[in-house]
């Protein structure tokens, strides 16, 4: 039973993953994309970076890989997937979830600690927060921005599938506390399936207390759940 981290050509977080979900005592292991998932896979994590180097789009050539026809069949299963950042960059492109992210309003990379809001607490990945609740995550991102039509986003909501938006500290929705003019300070979302997340901050940056910060340590349990 092992959660299953996939990476690419130009992945850079697969090794915080792992290791984060390792500090949780939730088994995990490198998966070469090329390779497949292995029989045993629980869940699966898409982790951050830039696979092939983001030419065409970010996370458009990853999402073409032939692994990525496996995590959504694994994902139309049940199992538990997560893409972080450019992970989230590939769900999106892979069809787990809807929209796309694109460049920040700022047309720069952006590294630094931004607030969420819980916005569902009744997931694999929120269970541990209260609704409401307003937590502190890093962002490392230059093509962070949650683009979506309007009648999509309408579909979203009515299907209750917002996650995460950004905040400021008080949990208010504001301008200046969207740090890449995401849609409607969207900052994650669930795919048709609660089982099924992508997420631009990066929980596995804080979940190891030396490093700074656990809040990310409540949304990687939810491969336990």
């Amino acid at each position: 039973m092992t959660v299953a981290v996939v990476q690419f050509g130009g992945s850079n977080c697969d090794r915080d993953a792992v290791r984060a979900l390792e500090y949780l005592d939730i088994d995990a292991e490198r998966v070469w994309h090329e390779d497949g998932l292995p029989a045993d896979t629980t869940g699966v994590v898409v982790p951050g970076g830039f696979s092939y180097g983001d030419y065409l789009r970010a996370g458009a050539m990853a999402a073409r890989s032939p692994i990525m026809d496996e995590v959504r069949d694994a994902a139309a299963d049940g199992t538990p997937v997560l893409g972080v950042c450019n992970g989230a960059q590939i769900g999106c492109e892979s069809g787990l979830t809807e929209g796309a992210f694109t460049t920040n309003e700022s047309a720069r990379f952006q590294c630094e600690h931004v607030h969420l809001r819980v916005e569902r607490a009744d997931t694999p990945w929120t269970e541990n927060f209260e609704e409401g609740d307003v937590i502190e995550i890093p962002i490392a991102h230059g093509e962070g921005r949650f683009e979506i039509s309007d009648e999509r986003y309408d579909e979203l909501v009515d299907n209750d599938r917002i996650l995460f938006r950004y905040c400021d500290a008080d949990g208010n929705l504001t301008d200046a506390a969207n740090p890449n003019g995401s849609t409607h300070n969207v900052a994650g979302i669930l795919g048709e399936r609660e089982s099924v997340a992508v997420l631009m901050p990066h929980p596995e940056r804080v979940t190891l207390p030396d490093v700074g910060g656990t809040d990310g340590e409540n949304i990687l349990t939810g491969f336990r759940a």
